[in-house]
């Protein structure tokens, strides 16, 4: 064997099968095979309350023991101008636009999922649909960032996670989905 041989990527471990050693996109197919999953179940239940009457059930759901507790803990009281307008704008909402928000969370919950699955079995547009769609969203949250008179940590940890997804998931596009095309000459 010559030594040439010995020192090459394949050799050295640098260029491992693609299923190896990738515990960031592990993360990655987590959360958005987490995401996808709450939204299916964020639609269902939108779909499930869109022909009850919104306004009281959002009366009786702040009046809840939990609830309650959760307020106190908080030290917020469910009175104040937040929670007033909040039932403002539930109680404008009709059963066609509570259907349209369910059919909207409910496709964007199936885009997280189909591209989470696309991302466990590698396949290398699952990959280019996680870096557009992660960073499709950032300048929505940096625009969010600064028009707020409030800086939000919230929302600046999602814009900081989005582009570290992006930068990963980028810059290891090759290693982590690439396809075997072996030339038999």
């Amino acid at each position: 064997m010559h030594e040439a041989q010995k020192t090459t990527p394949a050799a050295s471990g640098a260029d491992a099968p693609p299923g190896k050693r990738a515990p960031t996109l592990y993360a990655i197919i987590a959360f958005k095979l987490l995401k996808g999953s709450l939204f299916v179940v964020l639609a269902i239940a939108l779909y499930c309350l869109s022909d009850n009457n919104l306004p009281e059930e959002f009366r009786n759901f702040l009046n809840r023991p939990f609830v309650q507790k959760i307020f106190h803990a908080l030290r917020v009281h469910p009175g104040n101008k937040f929670f007033s307008d909040l039932a403002v704008k539930v109680g404008e909402l009709t059963e066609v636009n509570v259907l349209w928000a369910a059919a909207g969370t409910m496709v964007y919950s199936l885009f997280s999922l189909v591209e989470g699955f696309g991302l466990i079995f590698r396949v290398s547009w699952a990959c280019w649909v996680a870096i557009g769609e992660s960073a499709f969203f950032v300048p929505i949250e940096f625009y969010e960032l600064v028009r707020k008179p409030r800086f939000s940590w919230s929302i600046f940890i999602v814009m900081i996670i989005n582009i570290l997804m992006v930068w990963y998931l980028f810059a290891n596009r090759h290693r982590l989905f690439r396809h075997h095309h072996h030339d038999d000459r």
